[in-house]
């Protein structure tokens, strides 16, 4: 697992930026993000992980490895699908599951090719498959690309931090809308070029236990 050469230099820049992050980072003084560094691994527990509790796609993630022995596309691909509901995946899931292994085995997909795009260039490429919308293709980039100024706007546990500790509780539901979007990109400005770091921060002060993709 590789740890962002950038982490050290993120956390100084944030804490200096902003008093609240500067509090939550000092919280959390011996973790970090990490990338397992296999591109259908994240995407597949990305896909597991959608709507449903960390625990429960924790759960469903180990029967799923234990069934394909090797998590890789082909190994997906030679698997029924009711083993694959088997594990705890909905139908729809399967489905999802399949079509990314589809784009990976025949090459559709490139994780080499991932690495040399911009931000938008790979969300454009994973959310041509099946199941995979912009929150996926941002999770993606973030754990796997360890790409640094990600701001994940349609992402729940982000928006719950932020109205926790910047909006006075401020309704979750309100943020997901036009002007509440426009509020946390200009609040989330200050973060640039370090926007994931300080997301993934901002996630700890909600779970101290460190999500990984």
């Amino acid at each position: 697992m590789t740890q962002p050469s950038y982490w050290p230099k993120a956390k100084r820049a944030l804490a200096s930026a902003d008093p609240t992050l500067a509090r939550i980072i000092r919280r959390h003084p011996r973790v970090a993000l990490v990338s397992r560094g296999d591109a259908f691994a994240t995407l597949a527990r990305s896909i597991v992980g959608q709507q449903i509790s960390v625990k429960a796609a924790d759960a469903v993630w180990g029967r799923l490895a234990k069934a394909c022995e090797t998590l890789t596309p082909r190994a997906v691909l030679r698997r029924r699908a009711t083993t694959l509901r088997a594990c705890g995946l909905s139908d729809r899931k399967v489905e999802y599951l399949r079509d990314l292994a589809e784009h990976f085995a025949t090459g559709r997909v490139d994780p080499r090719t991932l690495e040399s795009m911009d931000d938008e260039e790979v969300i454009e490429c994973l959310t041509d498959i099946r199941g995979i919308g912009r929150w996926t293709a941002e999770m993606f980039l973030i754990f796997n690309l360890l790409r640094p100024n990600v701001l994940p706007l349609d992402d729940l546990g982000l928006l719950k931090a932020i109205s926790l500790h910047y909006l006075d509780g401020e309704s979750t539901q309100a943020l997901l809308k036009r002007e509440g979007r426009a509020r946390i990109e200009r609040l989330a400005a200050s973060w640039a070029p370090w926007r994931s770091v300080a997301t993934w921060y901002l996630w700890r002060s909600l779970d101290p236990v460190p999500v990984e993709y």
